[in-house]
């Protein structure tokens, strides 16, 4: 998902790599694929491939990922995909972010 971008640097996106059980639940749900297993655990591997949607936070059984939803851009990016990138805007006042 490397053409998905807002701006680079800005996701809430944590991980915590010792809370980490390899459960693969994150990898699964996440739309970007911004995680892959990596043996036992899993590896953060695209993190400014996060839209900030938060299912990888809300199905790790440990709270070893944390997120706010939305604070980035994801209806931007969503947007984006519907009404092309020059068209899109997240709806918030005076433009986007």
């Amino acid at each position: 998902m490397k053409r998905f971008r807002y701006l680079p640097g800005v996701t809430t996106l944590e991980y915590d790599k010792g809370l980490c059980v390899g459960c693969g639940s994150c990898e699964r749900v996440c739309p970007h694929g911004v995680f892959t297993m990596n043996g036992k655990k899993v590896q953060l591997t695209d993190k400014d491939g996060c839209m900030e949607c938060g299912a990888c936070a809300l199905n790790c059984p440990t709270s070893a990922i944390r997120v706010t939803p939305g604070v980035g851009c994801a209806a931007y990016i969503i947007s984006g995909w519907i009404h092309g990138k020059e068209n899109a805007s997240c709806g918030g006042e005076g433009g986007c972010c």
